[in-house]
C-alpha cells in the first residue's frame, strides 16, 4: 500500500464548502496539499492556501478538524490518500492561483463531483448539519 499525506482546508459557508478544481483534473477537491520538508501542518496548509486560493489563513484560528482515508484520484490501485483536514479564518479575497483553473462553493447535491476523499468529507459535514 502507497499512502499520498495531505492536509485541506474546510471552509463552509451558508451551508456550502470552499473547494477547487486545478487544471487537467476532472474533479473538485477541498483545497490544501503536501507538507515540503520541515514544514508544520500550518506553516504548510497556509503555503498551500495562499498558492491555490491567494488568502492568507490567520494563524491563532487554524484548528484540526478530522483525518479522512480513501482510495487516491487517479493514482494506481491500492494507493490511500490521508487528508488531515483544518479549519481557519482567512484575510484576502479568494481567486484561484496559478494551479487552479477554478473553485467554487458547493453544497451537498454535487457530492459526487469530488473525488472519493472529498466525498467522504461532504458527507461527514453533512452529518454535522453543516451541508
Amino acid at each position: 500500500m502507497k499512502l499520498i499525506d495531505k492536509l485541506a482546508w474546510l471552509r463552509v459557508e451558508d451551508g456550502r464548502i470552499l473547494c477547487a478544481r486545478s487544471y487537467g483534473n476532472d474533479v473538485f477537491y477541498v483545497p490544501g496539499g503536501k507538507r515540503e520538508m520541515g514544514e508544520t501542518d500550518h506553516q504548510a496548509l497556509s503555503r498551500e492556501i495562499k498558492e491555490e486560493l491567494c488568502v492568507d489563513l490567520v494563524d491563532g484560528t487554524i484548528e484540526f478538524a478530522k483525518i479522512f482515508e480513501a482510495p487516491a484520484h487517479r493514482h494506481a490501485e491500492g494507493t490511500i490518500v490521508r487528508i488531515t483536514c483544518y479549519r481557519a479564518d482567512y484575510l484576502g479575497t479568494i481567486e484561484a492561483g496559478s494551479e487552479i483553473e477554478e473553485f467554487a462553493w458547493l453544497d451537498y447535491s454535487v457530492r459526487d463531483e469530488l473525488t472519493l476523499g472529498g466525498q467522504m468529507i461532504f458527507d461527514w459535514l453533512r452529518a454535522n448539519g453543516e451541508l
